[in-house]
């Protein structure tokens, strides 16, 4: 009986090494980087054109800009306080049930003003010595919406820090300077 030949397996050879070495297989020259990055700057370029331009539609307000162009008084608004977004609201509770109901809120541009400047709303007579002398012993400020040369709404406003702005405590959120914070 002849004996069988055992099977051996085919000797292993390397695979052929790229010429790029170690890129995992990407051959790239110098015109297709410049491609890649000139696509990339052209990208981040139409990316920015875009972002900035919602910035100047009234109906989206994204930054601090608009809602300080959109204030009362903006310049005076500015420089003695700071601009704010308004939202008026009425709240209706009833016991027996105990419900809670909520109007529409209505959003509209406004102004806080620090309380070392208040002689402003004093001397155009917008508010009495009796509104300030409140407002001053509750230790609050002065709010208002609408122009100072029109007919504006003035609230006496309590500054409320209870919970806290949970947008500064993220990671990489700047911290604005104190003196900005009193009012």
């Amino acid at each position: 009986m002849a004996r069988r030949p055992r099977y051996a397996p085919p000797p292993r050879s390397n695979p052929p090494r790229s010429s790029s070495g170690a890129s995992g297989g990407f051959n790239l020259n110098y015109g297709q980087i410049a491609l890649f990055g000139g696509i990339f700057v052209l990208g981040v370029g139409v990316g920015l054109g875009f972002s900035s331009s919602a910035n100047f539609s009234p109906e989206n307000v994204v930054s601090r800009e608009v809602i300080d162009r959109s204030a009362p008084n903006p310049e005076l608004c500015v420089q003695f306080g700071a601009s704010a977004i308004v939202s008026d609201l009425r709240v209706f509770i009833t016991l027996n049930p105990f419900n809670v109901f909520v109007t529409q809120p209505v959003m509209q541009p406004g102004c806080v003003l620090r309380r070392n400047n208040w002689s402003i709303l004093e001397q155009q007579k917008l508010i009495s010595n009796e509104q300030v002398r409140d407002c001053k012993n509750r230790m609050n400020t002065f709010g208002f919406t609408g122009a100072l040369e029109g007919s504006p709404r003035i609230d006496c406003i309590y500054q409320n820090n209870g919970a806290g702005n949970l947008f500064l405590n993220q990671p990489g959120a700047v911290t604005p300077p104190s003196e900005t914070q009193k009012f």
